[in-house]
């Protein structure tokens, strides 16, 4: 059963083979519907498809009833570049309500977007928790938190701007704290929740890794998440960091924070993440990259995953996953091959757990 494998990977158990979650896969409207038989808009199509897959975990965060920050304050649109098959999701538009880096020294991430009432946000994070159980019974959903300290700074100021502020690092530290008691107020609200598992999410680096000196992660952002985790600690729950990019150089650190595990993009070494916490933390992700995907042989995704088993042989925590996701341009084709080749080698892994 999907949960209760995804349940004993979370505590770091043997199971009968290794976990599995993808994301994005709701943009592949046509192939939902030609392995399922249903509409592709459906929560019964969603939950056919997540079963013949062997989803295990589903992705699933919520910034709360004040998530919408452009209804409450300031901040910026830095436009969506095209990832629908069809288009409709880009927008170019890009624009910044702030002018100059004074301005983020003087913002106020609580005072500019407002917290609701405690018992009302955690009703609501609850009523989440109960709809995904009865919508999703054979799989784990997480809850979780996306504009966390950096990511929210993203979203307020663009990323011009941030890095002009950034460039003042005592100026800025108060201004990540306002993002953090932000995050903090959501953090306390989840630990009141029934859910299991918590991710926090933080785009904190680039994908060439820090876009700033490693001090300052080290003495402002992290030491914060360690403040974060606190309450889901306390409460029983597992907290899943995730990022997008390459966070390695951090990873021994956020690990030391309290991190129960790593949701990770192929740009991270998977053998070096496997090597390092492949024995005492979740890992979610691979080797397979959605570039090669979309782009290669499929005998080099093939090798891909090949090697992917072949490292997370005997890692109890580990789910399997396509860690920069599984977007519209990977053809129906490839993600039949893919899933297929996956589910037919992954119970050959399992055998040495």
């Amino acid at each position: 059963m999907s949960k209760q494998i995804a349940r004993d990977i979370l505590r770091l158990q043997p199971t009968q083979r290794p976990g599995h979650t993808e994301y994005s896969m709701n943009y592949h409207h046509d192939y939902i519907r030609r392995i399922t038989g249903l509409d592709p808009e459906t929560t019964e199509a969603t939950r056919k498809f997540y079963d013949l897959w062997d989803i295990d975990l589903l992705w699933m965060v919520n910034d709360g009833i004040r998530g919408n920050w452009a209804q409450r304050g300031r901040c910026t649109d830095m436009g969506h570049a095209e990832y629908a098959a069809d288009g409709s999701d880009i927008r170019k538009t890009v624009t910044c309500p702030f002018t100059d880096p004074r301005e983020v020294w003087a913002f106020d991430a609580v005072t500019e977007y407002g917290l609701p009432e405690f018992t009302q946000q955690v009703k609501a994070y609850q009523e989440m928790v109960d709809l995904n159980e009865r919508q999703f019974p054979g799989q784990i959903c997480t809850g979780g938190y996306y504009k966390t300290i950096v990511s929210g700074a993203i979203q307020a100021f663009g990323w011009e701007m941030l890095l002009m502020a950034a460039a003042d690092p005592e100026r800025m530290e108060q201004v990540w704290d306002s993002f953090f008691q932000r995050t903090l107020f959501h953090m306390r609200a989840w630990a009141e929740t029934s859910a299991e598992v918590i991710i926090q999410h933080d785009d904190f680096v680039w994908t060439s890794g820090a876009f700033m000196h490693p001090e300052i992660y080290r003495k402002m952002i992290i030491p914060r998440y360690a403040e974060l985790w606190k309450p889901i600690h306390a409460s029983g729950k597992k907290v899943l960091f995730c990022a997008d990019g390459n966070f390695m150089e951090f990873a021994g650190d956020v690990a030391a924070a309290g991190a129960d595990g790593f949701i990770f993009e192929p740009c991270n070494d998977f053998a070096w993440m496997i090597e390092r916490f492949g024995s005492s933390h979740v890992l979610i992700g691979s080797c397979v990259d959605c570039r090669d995907m979309t782009f290669s042989e499929w005998r080099t995704v093939r090798e891909q995953i090949d090697h992917t088993l072949e490292l997370a042989r005997g890692c109890n925590g580990f789910f399997f996953a396509v860690g920069n996701h599984i977007p519209a341009n990977v053809t129906d084709e490839t993600c039949s091959l893919y899933i297929d080749y996956l589910q037919k080698n992954w119970k050959r892994t399992s055998s040495s757990r």
